[in-house]
């Protein structure tokens, strides 16, 4: 994997930390929060970039939408686990796919719209072959914690992270998308720093009108900009679901306290046999260990903890990887 291979030193970490406050700052604005020039910028992410470890990806935030987003859990032959995972990243609509648990389990999210697109996933759309042993289907309910918001890439003082950070979106009043939309989100998904100029040529509009869309999408809360990029490259080489069932009325509280935790990148409340879903990034499987024993052992609230190891990453917040990454 080439986030193994290629090392960031203390400018290009400000680079990521910089693009996850806006993952479409100007590089020269990039620059002065690092102390550096933007011809400095634009090369480290050009390298970063080359080498396939570093990304920004422009997301649908489809909950301002009303949509829903689903993980999926498959337990598959060990067999046909790459097979199916490959399938499932390539479609639009599933994001994080890894490989957990020695290769015999997938983990997915995937967003649905519609009420019909949620039964279609679950009766028609979900991989029907013998050699998947099993499949469930958890509904997302809330959010204390994102994966762009994951703390493992922070490095910036806060004066200078402030610099970067954009204005808050408005959440206010119902977002319809039109077509041109559309187009912007599926290009923005491949490179979430196309130029507006890159934008206006591959939708035939003008740039002025590109530039508009952009900002509103991000006013109304639709389109983040997230930074894409593999936690071993920042030095987490133990990644990890945990499925964890709570007591009820003490949910809120051990999420909450989860989503302080420096190692958890997503915090959500889910259905099914379990109510709560966590992803962890931690240094080695040493410190994974002391993260359970310490930090997930005090919080007494959970009654029962199932912690499936991530050993392959198929696809994260974009496009589909290399299946040796």
């Amino acid at each position: 994997m080439k986030g193994d291979t290629v090392r960031l030193d203390e400018v290009d970490r400000g680079l990521v930390h910089a693009l996850q406050i806006d993952g479409r700052a100007p590089l020269r604005l990039v620059g002065r929060a690092l102390g550096v020039s933007e011809n400095t910028v634009a090369r480290r992410y050009r390298r970063l970039r080359a080498a396939g470890v570093l990304r920004v990806v422009g997301a649908l935030n489809g909950a301002r939408l009303g949509h829903n987003a689903w993980t999926i859990r498959l337990h598959c032959t060990p067999d046909a686990a790459t097979a199916i995972a490959k399938a499932l990243a390539a479609r639009p609509d599933t994001s994080y796919v890894h490989l957990l648990s020695g290769g015999t389990e997938i983990s997915c999210s995937v967003r649905t719209s519609t009420a019909e697109e949620s039964e279609a996933l679950l009766l028609h759309k979900l991989p029907r072959t013998g050699r998947v042993t099993s499949v469930s289907a958890h509904l997302l309910l809330d959010h204390h914690a994102l994966p762009g918001d994951w703390a493992g890439a922070a490095c910036l003082t806060p004066e200078r992270a402030g610099l970067l950070t954009p204005p808050p979106s408005d959440d206010v009043g119902e977002v319809s998308l039109t077509a041109l939309d559309r187009r912007l989100f599926d290009l923005l998904s491949r490179d979430g720093r196309s130029s507006h100029a890159e934008l206006a040529a591959a939708t035939g509009s003008s740039a002025s009108t590109v530039r508009r869309r952009i900002s509103a999408l991000r006013r109304a809360g639709v389109l983040a900009f997230l930074v894409d990029i593999p936690p071993a490259a920042l030095g987490f080489r133990s990644e990890a679901r945990l499925w964890m069932s709570v007591r009820p009325s003490e949910l809120t509280d051990v999420a909450r306290a989860m989503a302080r935790h420096p190692e958890v990148s997503l915090v959500a409340r889910t259905t099914g046999p379990t109510n709560l879903l966590a992803a962890v990034n931690c240094r080695n499987s040493l410190d994974l260990a002391r993260y359970l024993s310490e930090r997930i052992a005090s919080l007494d609230a959970i009654r029962t903890l199932e912690t499936a190891p991530v050993i392959r990453t198929v696809k994260r917040a974009g496009a589909v990887l290399p299946i040796g990454r």
